[in-house]
């Protein structure tokens, strides 16, 4: 479909989750489409939708279906045709998903880096603090500069996390710094140097998705696709999968276009953080298999039990 075929009577339905940063995803998606194709607002429209990720609150999302909580309802409307595109934060797509979905675009990265919640900086931390996350990445590699730190899970809304740190529940957190500033929170926390705290793979990337089936959505799409984004994302997803990593592994990535090549560095922790190995490699664009290559090379450093993580 070209992009005047959207009209009032026919809008583009854009797929979310009803949460306030998904909501705020999907309106930024909204207006890129708008502003690259000259389309009136009411031909563009957000259908919100209640994920499995957001109903239960009180488990670790490892222990009740990975990250496919955050994804499946989309998914599901994406195939009953009851929206068009389906916008995603990328470190919630699975690594490995049905041929029947693909990410045609991504818009330009935010800020990768974590916020601290409670304290200007992990040195300033109370001996024995209380950090909740329910991140293994973030649990590792707060107790391996911390080890005297107390881990405990915390999941919710950003809203939600930020009000259980105001009622004692815990004495700090970490929250993406890019969700906190797609919700004009920018004064919320510190901002933690990637030289420290390593991100997510995917962290502070937005996703387009659609049916593979909807090639004729590509138009649309590629204005608003951030190059330097988008292959650079793929690259972690390309490590995470060379390593089999999941919402069970603690797995830090980052990936940046530097020219003609990418730089990509990529780390993988124990549970308590005790064991890391950490590498990185440059490598022309087109060498598709130079993230596996790493995860391979990192997993051969590593300890039988670190091993054991991601088999």
């Amino acid at each position: 479909m070209t992009p005047d075929a959207f009209s009032s009577a026919r809008p583009l339905r854009i797929g979310t989750r009803r949460s306030p940063l998904a909501l705020a995803q999907a309106e930024m998606a909204a207006a890129a489409i708008k502003a690259a194709h000259g389309l009136a607002d009411d031909a563009v429209t957000l259908v919100p939708m209640l994920a499995s990720g957001d109903k239960i609150q009180d488990r670790p999302l490892a222990d009740i279906g990975g990250k496919a909580l955050w994804t499946k309802e989309l998914e599901r409307a994406l195939i009953d045709d009851q929206i068009d595109i389906a916008v995603h934060s990328m470190k919630d797509v699975e690594t490995v998903r049905d041929e029947s979905f693909t990410i045609s675009a991504m818009l330009p990265r935010a800020d990768v880096r974590d916020r601290l919640i409670g304290a200007v900086s992990i040195d300033e931390l109370t001996t024995g603090a209380r950090v909740g996350t329910s991140s293994p990445r973030r649990a590792a590699q707060m107790l391996r500069l911390r080890p005297d730190l107390q881990i405990m899970p915390l999941r919710g809304n950003v809203a939600t996390r930020l009000a259980r740190i105001d009622a004692g529940e815990a004495d700090a957190t970490l929250l993406a710094a890019a969700g906190l500033d797609r919700l004009a929170m920018f004064d919320v926390g510190h901002a933690i140097s990637v030289e420290l705290l390593l991100p997510a793979a995917s962290q502070g990337a937005v996703g387009i998705d659609r049916l593979a089936k909807r090639a004729d959505l590509d138009p649309l799409l590629a204005a608003i696709n951030d190059v330097p984004t988008y292959v650079a994302v793929m690259a972690e997803r390309d490590f995470l999968a060379g390593l089999s990593g999941n919402c069970h592994s603690p797995v830090a990535a980052l990936a940046l276009v530097d020219g003609n090549e990418m730089h990509l560095r990529g780390q993988i922790f124990s549970e308590d953080g005790s064991e890391m190995r950490t590498g990185e490699i440059r490598f022309a664009l087109d060498d598709v298999d130079a993230p596996a290559r790493l995860a391979l090379w990192l997993l051969e450093q590593s300890s039988p039990a670190l091993r054991a993580l991601f088999d």
